[in-house]
């Protein structure tokens, strides 16, 4: 029951203390007889003018039925929701901590490590909520609470729309903090939930350096400043910030929805990076250069440039790349390609003493088509090609039985070009080389 301003029970709760006071109601730490447990009691006081009543209400049911239905470890638990004599109330979790509003209250920046977890604990707890059309549109300091383990967690949808929602917000009116919202929510118009993030993005300017980006003497000139201005870059306000975090800040402050972050969990991904390299420690899994060498993600640019390759002319541009590499590269390719490193660091890629008329050789003595390729070579009248068949021949029926190496192959080679060819004979060879591998392929397939 309520008497005068003090409050004993409500509905079955046993009111303890008052916990603090907003716009709307009041809220109470409680204890619920039935289950034992303490909870926090959020009310709304129903004696508001009757044009007021009715929105008000509306409101507050509908925070319970958006925040009901989530059911994450960074958003606050919804116990119950009731209504006794003039005041409706909903009972959510007891949260033992303090909201992150005490903790930058001092305009000092909070600890760079304490800061990022806290900002990619809300992107998380936004994006559950997002991915259920559940926008919240007031994050803010006030609304994010930080407990004594670490744990953060979201608080206060009582303004949040949902996307097939019946409440309505009234024609004109500003639902939200004006120091924390999004360029499209000053203006007027429709809030995503990249409001969310433009709301987040300032509590962390705020958080790592002691001071809001949009400052101004009154709402109106806060208002003005979001829409128009830009602030200065965080590091200048904290010299101690990596750089990396300017580039976050700004992604996620930027005012046009096009620029900014679009999903919740992109901005969590790297705060949580960033906070991975203030620490010295990998977040994400070692990844493999085209060199084939695991390399930590720390030692790696955070963002990488943007190409103005294509993908697969970025693939080809890499392939002519390791095609055109010096003869020390050639050594480690070679050093590499040993049956030691094989097992460890497998390299993909051809290899610049690759034969590809040896190959074609090889291929003949597996498939049985030695007679083919040389009624080839006859056709085509190529000089001294036969003789030069024979040689590879020889060395790929003895790969095909365990016995051949690639120095009989060179071996092979040298025979040949000691045999009396000529440099413009060589080159026809190469050349005829070139149309047996496409006949050998076209007899091997039509076999």
């Amino acid at each position: 029951m309520i008497n005068g301003t003090s409050t004993t029970t409500l509905g079955r709760y046993e009111i303890m203390s008052e916990l603090g006071q907003g716009a709307m109601g009041t809220v109470y730490k409680a204890r619920d007889p039935m289950l034992d447990r303490i909870v926090a009691i959020k009310t709304i006081n129903l004696t508001l003018p009757k044009e007021e009543l009715a929105e008000y209400e509306a409101r507050f049911y509908q925070e319970a039925k958006a925040a009901g239905g989530l059911s994450h470890r960074n958003i606050v638990t919804i116990h119950d929701i009731g209504r006794s004599d003039r005041v409706a109330y909903m009972a959510m979790e007891f949260l033992e901590g303090q909201e992150l509003r005490r903790l930058i209250q001092s305009r000092v920046p909070i600890r760079i490590a304490h800061a990022l977890d806290i900002g990619a604990q809300v992107a998380e707890g936004l994006q559950f909520a997002h991915d259920r059309q559940i926008i919240h549109r007031d994050i803010k300091p006030a609304n994010i609470m930080v407990l004594n383990d670490g744990l953060v967690k979201i608080t206060d949808f009582g303004i949040a729309r949902m996307r097939t929602n019946e409440v309505k917000t009234m024609t004109g009116m500003i639902l939200g903090s004006p120091k924390y919202m999004s360029p499209e929510q000053v203006s007027g118009k429709r809030a995503d939930t990249r409001s969310d993030i433009f709301s987040l993005g300032v509590v962390l300017y705020e958080m790592l350096t002691g001071t809001s980006p949009f400052v101004a003497d009154n709402i109106h000139g806060v208002m003005y400043q979001t829409m128009n201005f830009n602030p200065p870059a965080p590091k200048t306000l904290n010299p101690d910030l990596p750089d990396v975090l300017n580039f976050i800040i700004a992604k996620a402050l930027a005012k046009n929805l096009d620029d900014r972050y679009q999903k919740a969990r992109d901005l969590s991904h790297d705060l949580r990076q960033a906070l991975s390299e203030l620490s010295g420690e990998s977040a994400a899994p070692r990844v493999s250069t085209e060199a084939g060498m695991a390399v930590d993600p720390k030692n790696a640019p955070f963002v990488e440039p943007a190409s103005p390759l294509t993908r697969q002319e970025d693939k080809e541009a890499r392939i002519l790349e390791m095609a055109d590499g010096d003869a020390e590269t050639d050594s480690a390719q070679a050093d590499m390609s040993s049956p030691a490193n094989e097992s460890t660091n497998p390299v993909l890629g051809l290899s610049k003493a690759f034969d590809s008329f040896d190959a074609t050789m090889r291929l003949a003595a597996l498939t049985g088509m030695e007679k083919d390729l040389d009624k080839f070579s006859e056709t085509q009248k190529i000089a001294r090609l036969k003789s030069l068949a024979d040689a590879k021949r020889a060395a790929a029926a003895s790969t095909a039985s365990g016995s051949a190496t690639w120095q009989h192959s060179a071996a092979a080679g040298h025979n040949a070009m000691s045999s009396g060819m000529t440099a413009g004979q060589l080159k026809l060879v190469w050349i005829g080389s070139g149309f047996m591998v496409v006949a050998a392929a076209i007899l091997f397939l039509l076999r």
